[in-house]
């Protein structure tokens, strides 16, 4: 198997690894909200296969691994985690709440991984710290990326309460928001910046943990 794709599927295992804990995330504080819709779907699970999406899980991630030059970071997003708004103690709130439990997680995650990193250098175990390296890029990449406000990324429940979009209006952006969000991807300026702020990022995070 070619070198190339051998990685990029490592890579892959790894964002559908961090996609499970995002969306657990979401899950998690929408109870947390007072809304049991999630956890009555199944989806307060650690378990991959219930958020699995077909494109934003396997088509458009695999795809990144089978293009040469698809960048050294997949992206991808996994089936939206539902909750009832009507059983929102604080519906503004905590529809925000719920939207930024995930990138939080994937903030936790890439913080964790590096202190992982750290530990596996004190313990002369080198050989494994770039693959701690490489998660906390991706689920870095993950955070920001899903901080686009359009849909079905959690940045656009931020727009829609900071706007005051009627649900109707939502769902019609929606409609278009896989269009967009591939549209984005291929300009090389959007995924550019991506990339930098990621980037800047993990190696603020590694210095703060003495990472090198």
């Amino acid at each position: 198997m070619d070198a190339n794709i051998a990685d990029g599927l490592i890579q892959y295992l790894m964002l559908v690894g961090l996609l499970t804990f995002h969306e657990y995330a979401h899950a998690w504080m929408a109870g947390k909200c007072g809304d049991d819709t999630a956890r009555l779907q199944g989806r307060l699970s650690l378990n991959p296969i219930v958020h699995i999406d077909p494109i934003g899980t396997v088509f458009l991630p695999l795809l990144g691994v089978f293009i040469p030059g698809a960048g050294r970071y997949l992206i991808g997003w996994a089936k939206p985690v539902p909750f009832n708004y009507h059983n929102l103690g604080n519906p503004a709130r905590d529809e925000v709440l719920i939207a930024m439990a995930g990138p939080g997680m994937n903030l936790l995650l890439a913080l964790g991984l590096v202190a992982v990193a750290r530990v596996l250098e004190l313990a002369h175990i080198p050989e494994a710290v770039p693959q701690c390296d490489q998660a906390a890029g991706l689920s870095l990449i993950l955070c920001f990326f899903n901080l686009i406000p359009v849909p079905p990324l959690d940045g656009s429940h931020v727009l829609r309460v900071v706007t005051n979009m009627s649900f109707e209006a939502y769902a019609r952006f929606a409609s278009f928001g896989f269009i967009i969000i591939i549209v984005l991807l291929q300009i090389p300026e959007f995924s550019g910046l991506l990339s930098m702020v990621t980037f800047n990022t993990l190696m603020l995070i590694e210095r703060l943990f003495g990472v090198w």
